[in-house]
């Protein structure tokens, strides 16, 4: 009961009419912290061009100053903390939100979006200063006391005023920008009606990654979705830092991806030596499981209990990296929570700076993974033996690393100073250099092939790719001898040891290869002109002729021939028995 009347003695605060799940009094979390200093100084640039992660590494950056992880992440964290959560009617509510906001600070942005099936409709309001939102939560209010937690945060909803007030025309309202709906995710007949209409498959690579990418908006949400884990425990942990990090921050993320998030209770870690007081402590060794369990699932009831959206808590704790599964139903975001997963986050970091090193880098691996998802050789949140986002991600980094595009880790190490210096978790070395305007480049001929043609290349390479001896190592930048019998082995490029793609079995690396050559003969069979409705890439993305691949649990031999009832497959097989004809003949000659 101590612990939670701590808890719930400072956590949360806000606007109009509360969220009530739980109760929570919240200060303004820290983050004047020596990580983020630099970062506080940027204010004035774009988040949002930030966030597009269109930049290149050697066309661009004379152009823009290049935009360090850090101080994305420490822009963003601002945002979450100007900001609030308002459910309204509808988008016609807008015009009022805004004029009511309007009067406890300058608004930067509002920002309209509906959950699953426009059922229920939310206004994101970022405030100029944090102390508008301190406003806002002064003048919120709680209803019906005796049915609720009265936790304040926030996250609130909008109701109806007391009194009829003239509502102006929005046009006539509105002082800064609206998005509405926001959030929306395309179907794949949308999507395809879009891609369709593109010039060249190169122009489809890029609208298929423009009309794919997690927007502005899905960032903000969460930022702001992190950032109410940070409040819901600021009482008892006032320096604590909830950071997003996989697919949501690195630029990878497409709309309606899920969001990881690590927990580090005390963000500023250094000692000062010359206090005389310290701090009254429990102890607890975050490498003995059982406490680590204890842990987890004291945050994982204290979250599902007060925070308000939270719902379908599970603990996944008994994996390598122990998780806490959970939605929250009004950013309308699928999370996993872990405890200082550092190497996670520098992870994100390093595939974030690929992004930005080459503006192809992106939409090439966009392209990939729909392509993998459109012929089920991926499959969403389902854990078993086929190949993840994750490693097909790393398969196209490392196409590109052998391509002379990007750098491998080692350069990128070989050129850190010593502010690059990071070890996470004990023993992880994350060192490598953090600007990518201070790495050589990689060739003195800077490599300027299409994105159709690097498509066609990567389907190529790996179609005919060495996986029974070869690992593929990033570190390296070339491949490497297999460390251990397994079908594929991707080295993770920060713990070494280990191999991302070690579920995959031998029968899912061959479908996957099979797919491969497949494609490469669909693209080179392409010659750019509209003859079909799907044509070009969206060949690639309708090739049914994996229906009858469909993957089950049991481990069923592959009929390789079914893979290749396409124009590339036929005329291969031609050649093939044209040849055994031939030499029937002389041998009978």
């Amino acid at each position: 009961m101590a612990l939670l009347a701590r808890a719930t003695g400072s956590i949360f605060f806000l606007t109009s009419n509360s969220y009530s799940k739980f109760i929570f009094n919240c200060l303004k979390v820290k983050i004047d912290t020596k990580k983020f200093v630099k970062a506080l100084a940027v204010n004035s640039y774009s988040c949002n061009a930030r966030c597009t992660h269109s930049g290149a590494y050697h066309m661009e950056r004379k152009q823009k100053k290049y935009i360090t992880y850090d101080e994305v992440l420490a822009q963003r964290r601002l945002q979450a903390h100007r900001s609030v959560l308002i459910e309204v009617q509808s988008d016609k509510s807008c015009t009022d939100v805004y004029a009511h906001c309007s009067q406890f600070g300058k608004i930067n942005g509002l920002f309209h979006y509906t959950t699953q099936g426009m059922e229920r409709h939310f206004v994101l309001v970022e405030f100029d200063s944090q102390e508008s939102v301190n406003a806002v939560l002064s003048a919120s209010t709680h209803v019906n006391h005796e049915q609720i937690i009265p936790v304040r945060s926030t996250m609130l909803w909008f109701r109806n005023p007391p009194q009829r007030v003239d509502i102006k025309p929005i046009n006539d309202t509105l002082s800064v920008p609206l998005s509405r709906n926001s959030c929306k995710i395309l179907s794949n007949p949308e999507l395809f009606k879009i891609l369709v209409s593109a010039e060249s498959i190169s122009d489809q690579i890029k609208l298929l990654h423009e009309c794919s990418k997690l927007n502005d908006v899905g960032v903000r949400l969460r930022f702001y979705t992190a950032y109410q884990i940070e409040c819901c425990f600021h009482g008892l942990f006032p320096n604590i830092a909830v950071l997003p990090f996989g697919s949501s921050v690195n630029g990878f993320g497409k709309q309606g991806c899920d969001l990881d998030l690590s927990v580090i209770f005390e963000e500023d870690k250094m000692e000062k030596n010359t206090s005389r007081l310290v701090f009254q402590t429990k102890s607890i060794l975050t490498h003995e499981k059982y406490q680590m369990k204890r842990l987890m699932e004291t945050v994982a009831d204290t979250m599902n209990i007060f925070v308000p959206g939270i719902s379908n808590v599970r603990k996944i704790l008994e994996a390598r990296v122990p998780i806490i599964k959970f939605d929250h139903s009004l950013t309308r975001v699928e999370c996993d929570l872990a405890m200082t997963n550092m190497s996670a986050y520098y992870m994100s970091e390093l595939l974030y700076m690929y992004g930005e090193m080459d503006r192809r880098v992106r939409p090439l691996i966009f392209t990939v993974r729909k392509w993998a998802q459109c012929l089920k050789l991926t499959t969403k949140n389902i854990p078993g033996p086929w190949i993840t986002n994750f490693s097909l991600s790393l398969m196209v980094l490392f196409f590109l690393q052998e391509k002379k595009i990007l750098p491998s880790l080692n350069l990128l190490k070989s050129c850190a100073t010593r502010e690059d210096i990071r070890i996470a978790d004990i023993y992880v070395d994350c060192t490598f250099q953090r600007d990518i305007t201070k790495i050589p480049k990689n060739n003195k001929i800077p490599n300027t092939e299409s994105l159709e043609a690097l498509l066609l290349e990567f389907f190529t390479y790996f179609g005919n790719f060495d996986f029974e001896t070869k690992a593929l190592s990033l570190r390296e930048g070339k491949p490497i001898s297999k460390p251990e019998y397994t079908a594929l082995y991707i080295c993770n490029p920060l713990e070494t040891n280990l191999n991302v793609s070690k579920n995959v079995r031998f029968e899912e690396l061959e479908r996957i290869r099979v797919a491969m050559r497949s494609a490469s003969w669909q693209l080179e069979a392409t010659d750019n002109e509209k003859r079909f409705e799907n044509w070009g890439l969206l060949k690639l993305l309708t090739n049914t002729n994996f229906d009858s691949l469909a993957r089950n649990n049991s481990a069923k031999s592959i009929n390789i021939e079914a893979l290749f009832e396409n124009d590339g497959a036929k005329l291969s097989r031609k050649r093939t028995n044209e040849k055994k004809k031939q030499k029937k003949s002389k041998s009978k000659s």
